[in-house]
């Protein structure tokens, strides 16, 4: 008999005053023993929860389990402080399928969801003790984009390799300097530690579990029946701005900036950006780094890349105009710089993000 996936709530409105049972379903499935070789997924939720970081691996879990043995389902739950509905950031409500005071299960694969208020929130001493103790227990635990920071604050990525949002990479790096960050992967795995980069790469990193446990054709099946990529290409990269605008826009780094930006088809040595900054290339070096965390030939390649991908997004040029017109010289050199910073080549970037095709199509 097929179980249903976790209860998620689409009222509205102000209050819910539905009388919960105090075991579910599931509850009894798990007392039953009838789930001795089930990978069981318990989700960790709480308010302001993004709802995609829930429904999207459930989605993933729940499709697979039309492709393998019965006895091999996966059966996820949602777990969190209490059993009052909880308010996702877009407003849907959900419920858990278990208090934190009611699960000591030895969870195959434990995650928390993420939400947009983690990065600024301080440590939840309830969910961070009991992170500790469940993921000791749990075959695989991780997190599901910007869930990093409920991991982070339960001391859970001190000296792994992780991942989360790309706007929120620097913060996490900032707030856990012992975690060994990447702002550029879709979803990374170090020992039984997982973490995700935002929102749908939640349902990446599902996949690449569910392949992991099943095999490729099993991930593939479920991706086309959820219409996404099996395996996305590329990093984080391709979807995040590498340049931020300068905090003093009058400084000599700026007037770099500004120049380089003005002028992106041409060659840049050092000692000519050391001359447009007025100050020596030593000393330039050692301020780009100190304002910018890059080196100024590092930021000249990213500047490179930043106008090419606008131009492959909003024009048809041809590769190769692209690519002098932003200083790589010849095509097969941009390819190469793409390859590099963001793990797909011009042409696969433009056939993803292409306006101009869309609009051709429409």
């Amino acid at each position: 008999m097929p179980v249903p996936t976790p209860f998620l709530s689409l009222f509205q409105g102000e209050s819910f005053n539905a009388t919960l049972p105090l075991f579910s379903a599931k509850d009894a499935l798990f007392a039953a023993g009838e789930t001795q070789d089930m990978r069981s997924v318990a989700i960790v939720i709480f308010d302001g929860v993004q709802a995609l970081d829930v429904a999207g691996p459930i989605d993933v879990f729940a499709g697979a389990n039309d492709y393998i043995d019965p006895a091999e389902r996966y059966e996820t739950l949602l777990v969190a402080e209490t059993r009052e509905p909880l308010r996702a950031s877009n407003g849907m409500l959900l419920i858990a399928d278990r208090t934190f005071a009611e699960c000591d299960d030895s969870f195959s694969i434990l995650l928390v969801a993420g939400g947009p208020g983690l990065p600024e929130a301080p440590r939840d001493p309830v969910m961070s003790d009991w992170l500790v103790e469940a993921s000791a227990r749990a075959e695989l635990y991780g997190s599901i984009c910007t869930g990093a920071f409920a991991m982070g604050h339960a001391g859970l990525l001190d000296d792994h390799a992780v991942t989360t949002h790309w706007q929120n990479a620097p913060r996490l790096a900032q707030l856990f300097p012992r975690a060994k960050v990447d702002h550029d992967r879709i979803h990374l795995r170090d020992g039984r530690l997982v973490t995700s980069a935002g929102v749908t790469a939640g349902i990446d990193l599902a996949l690449a579990l569910v392949s992991a446990d099943h095999g490729p054709a099993v991930a593939r099946q479920v991706a086309k029946r959820l219409v996404v990529l099996a395996q996305r290409q590329g990093g984080q990269s391709q979807f995040s701005p590498f340049l931020e605008a300068p905090a003093d826009e009058d400084s000599p780094i700026a007037r770099v900036q500004a120049h380089v930006l003005a002028h992106i088809g041409e060659n840049f040595p050092v000692e000519r950006l050391a001359g447009i900054a007025g100050i020596s290339a030593r000393n330039l070096a050692r301020l780009f780094t100190r304002d910018t965390g890059m080196t100024p030939h590092d930021f000249v390649e990213r500047a490179r890349v930043d106008v090419a991908r606008n131009l492959l997004e909003g024009t048809s040029l041809p590769l190769k105009a692209v690519a002098y017109d932003c200083g790589f010289g010849t095509a097969d050199r941009m390819r190469l710089v793409f390859l590099r910073r963001l793990g797909v080549t011009p042409a696969h970037y433009r056939a993803t993000f292409s306006a101009v095709r869309e609009e051709a199509e429409d």
